[in-house]
């Protein structure tokens, strides 16, 4: 793979971790499963088929607009 592929790659996957530590904070944080019934429950709740579309759309969005702005300024 070229190095432009590696870098959106990187990108585009630290944005999903982000967005799948964000939702495991809110579970413990917020009324979720995470919070009455530990990690295991909790992990069980965020990664679903929803969540992962989720993930890589707003990823992809993210990654382009970074780009443009890497661009433009």
């Amino acid at each position: 793979m070229n190095r432009n592929l590696w870098r959106a790659a990187t990108e585009i996957g630290f944005i999903i971790f982000l967005f799948y530590s964000n939702l495991l904070m809110g579970e413990f944080t917020h009324s979720g499963a995470g919070r009455g019934g530990g990690l295991v429950p909790a992990i069980e709740d965020i990664f679903t088929g929803v969540n992962f579309a989720i993930a890589v759309i707003a990823a992809l969005i993210g990654y382009v607009v970074v780009e443009f702005l890497r661009k433009r300024l």
